[in-house]
């Protein structure tokens, strides 16, 4: 038995490195393992519930945005009115009085809806566009000094300015 101590101890000192490190890490992954269904379902759980408040929340802002829509546009209305009754009492005609209130509203519309169709390109996210997307103009590149039109959509490109430097639109 004296004899067997010593070929053991040194069989132990070899596999002590391996062995020593190897349950550790093996009972460490073990227990992550057993913990990460917890985890998950703690984070789902948070997400389900912050999901649920921000719906919410979203709810409560439209139905303001509408109330304050409503009321500015009743308002809108008033002011118009008065301003309809103060040329009427100046002397204009009411019908004419009522044509201005008309035009002036029509013009402010078309203002907004050009304005509105001029913006609608940024939504589709040109520089975003851009950098992810492969251009295969920069791939063949066109001789110094060649007439090819830069790549990409008219609403994107750099317009140089007389003014001084390029600034995008």
């Amino acid at each position: 038995m004296a004899d067997a101590a010593p070929g053991a101890s040194a069989q132990a000192e070899q596999r002590s490195p391996d062995a020593a490190a190897a349950p550790p890490l093996l009972s460490t992954l073990q227990k992550v393992w057993q913990e990460l269904p917890g985890l998950i379902s703690d984070r789902v759980e948070l997400l389900s519930l912050e999901l649920r408040h921000a719906g919410i929340t979203l709810a409560q802002v439209v139905v303001l945005v509408l109330a304050a829509a409503i009321l500015a546009v009743t308002a809108w209305l008033v002011m118009w009115g008065g301003i309809v009754v103060a040329l009427v009492a100046a002397g204009m005609h009411t019908a004419l009085a009522l044509l201005v209130a008309v035009v002036i509203n029509l013009g402010a519309a078309a203002w907004a809806f050009m304005r509105a169709r001029h913006l609608l390109p940024r939504l589709s996210l040109p520089a975003t566009q851009r950098h992810l997307m492969i251009d295969s103009a920069a791939i063949t590149r066109a001789p110094v000094g060649s007439t090819v039109p830069p790549a990409g959509p008219p609403h994107d490109r750099i317009h140089p300015s007389p003014a001084g430097p390029s600034v995008a639109r």
